[in-house]
């Protein structure tokens, strides 16, 4: 009888164990979730005319920006995330463990954009050292629904707005 109640008592903390993860998970997905700021970026053309607003998460330290969208599944039509580096230069981007393809915006630190990429997602299977890498100019890149920039007629020299101190 003895041995019948330790695995049970075993098996009981084991179960409880699990559960307490799960729960532990949920909570640390929430707050991670919880620590991106957000704001909403507009993008005017030449003339001034509004082209395209998204409402945007903030990416604004390394481990950000290098989850970036990897761990959502899905983007509303305007949706997507600005990604804020500390000084402006050349980066590369790529579709890491990405559910669905994005337009990757990259913009000069006087708002203006430089490059424009509509990345459809890698082939299967893809090692990351065999990702393709979207290369830019700027001090933000503004990843949003793939076409949206064709959609709004977003373009290159177009101006990006950012709400808030960014």
């Amino acid at each position: 009888m003895a041995p019948a109640r330790s695995r049970l008592l075993l098996v009981v903390a084991v179960v409880g164990m699990l559960v307490l993860t799960g729960c532990l998970g949920t909570l640390t997905s929430a707050a991670n979730d919880g620590e991106y700021e957000r704001t909403t970026v507009t993008v005017v053309d030449e003339g001034g005319t509004e082209l395209g607003t998204a409402d945007v998460r903030v990416a604004d330290t390394y481990a950000k920006r290098y989850t970036g969208l990897s761990d959502t599944e899905s983007l509303g039509p305007n949706e997507g995330m600005l990604f804020v580096h500390d000084s402006e230069g050349e980066y590369a981007y790529v579709m890491r463990d990405m559910d669905f393809p994005i337009d990757i915006v990259f913009i000069a630190a006087n708002g203006t954009v430089t490059r424009i990429h509509n990345a459809e997602l890698p082939p299967e299977g893809t090692s990351e050292s065999d990702l393709q890498r979207y290369r830019g100019t700027g001090r933000y890149v503004l990843e949003v629904p793939y076409q949206w920039t064709n959609r709004t007629g977003v373009s290159v020299g177009d101006t990006v707005e950012i709400a808030g101190d960014y």
